[in-house]
């Protein structure tokens, strides 16, 4: 110490001047700078809202050349008359030892974002459907009063597109940093869209079946076959879905958390689903739907009607159950950015399936090929 000196200059040290003690074989080992606190310091108010997730393992003391385990640092040690030893020491938390063992390293905060290559591609994929399936509604509102589009139920197929919309919408958020909203908000609101849509297609081949088989005049089954079967289908089908999201966020919503052992280099943010036995409820009711939709559209698929689309409807029902039998074991095999990675692909394929399967025969008839959509052509072709 110079107070001579200017004072960014008072306090020099001399590497060469320091007697350090025999246990340590470096200059500066151990030294945590004030960089490293104001980084720590930084990630401990970042995480302050997440709860951390520890489950590190019990480690010894490795000796005669063995190597610490992970999350450890070493430092070699000499004594007199013996062999180097190697002493394990633990990395402070949100750090990481280096490769050599010898210095611990802060870890990273992962999470799927919107800056990162995966994270741009599935929000730029979920906003390609939104935009289709916003177009596909207004081609069908344009030509509301063509036999293709009242062949169908009009109401059930705006309903539909709408469910399919917001099952798109609702993939954007999984993507970015978990916070508590998200978190509570994207597994009710992916479960009751595809319920919505889901139920709407159950609701639509359902009253083709009773359109061929109430044909009896003053049967009070006619009466049925209309809005009120449509609306009733629909709606019981998503209030069952509701009710149970509504039951997992009041016994145990889900949180944001962040696992710090997860990874060796970062910091995991994540959403912890709370009971994953709701979540498996969510994803089961929903199978059941669409497998019951699938059966009662196979059924259908051989009725006589020029625009039946029971035949469309079981093959997107057979795509939706097999992306989403596939997504269990894909989804239980990954970790971190990227199990949420594989939930998105599965809501987008999945409702990818059920729009082009559906709607992309009519829309070829409505743009490419008119003269099919018109009452002449339906009386010739009968």
């Amino acid at each position: 110490m110079d107070p001579q000196t200017p004072s960014l200059q008072a306090l020099t040290i001399s590497k060469e001047l320091i007697v350090w003690h025999n246990w340590f074989n470096q200059v500066g080992f151990g030294i945590q700078t004030f960089c490293d606190d104001q980084m720590n310091n930084e990630l401990v108010e970042m995480l302050q809202d997440y709860v951390l997730i520890l489950h590190a393992d019990v480690v010894e003391v490795a000796g005669g050349g063995q190597q610490c385990k992970k999350y450890f640092s070493s430092m070699a040690r000499k004594k007199q008359g013996t062999k180097d030893t190697v002493d394990c020491y633990l990395c402070p938390d949100y750090h990481y030892p280096n490769k050599d063992q010898n210095l611990c390293i802060s870890k990273v905060l992962s999470f799927l974002s919107f800056e990162q290559p995966l994270g741009i591609c599935l929000a730029l994929t979920a906003l390609l459907f939104s935009f289709v399936t916003t177009l596909v509604l207004v081609t069908f509102m344009k030509h509301h009063n063509t036999p293709i589009v009242k062949a169908n139920n009009r109401s059930l197929t705006y309903m539909l597109l709408l469910s399919l919309l917001l099952c798109f919408l609702s993939a954007l958020l999984f993507i970015g940093q978990p916070v508590k909203i998200t978190c509570l908000l994207r597994q009710s609101a992916f479960g009751i869209s595809f319920s919505m849509a889901i139920s709407s297609v159950l609701a639509k081949t359902i009253v083709v079946i009773l359109a061929f088989n109430t044909t009896k005049p003053g049967s009070r089954m006619r009466n049925w076959v209309g809005k009120r079967l449509t609306k009733s289908i629909v709606l019981s089908c998503s209030l069952i879905q509701a009710g149970i999201c509504v039951a997992w966020l009041a016994t145990s919503p889900p949180f944001p958390n962040a696992d710090i052992y997860m990874m060796t280099e970062e910091i995991v943010l994540e959403c912890n689903e709370g009971l994953p036995t709701m979540f498996y409820c969510v994803l089961g009711y929903m199978s059941s739907l669409a497998i019951v939709s699938f059966i009662v559209a196979f059924l259908a698929r051989k009725l006589p009607d020029s625009f039946n689309e029971a035949r469309f409807i079981t093959f997107s029902m057979l795509v939706f159950c097999t992306v989403w039998l596939s997504f269990v074991p894909a989804y239980l095999s990954t970790k971190g950015k990227y199990m949420v990675a594989v939930e998105i692909f599965s809501i987008l394929a999945s409702g990818a399936g059920l729009l082009g399967c559906i709607f992309a025969p009519k829309c070829y008839i409505i743009i490419l090929k008119s003269e099919m959509n018109k009452k002449e052509w339906l009386i010739r072709k009968q």
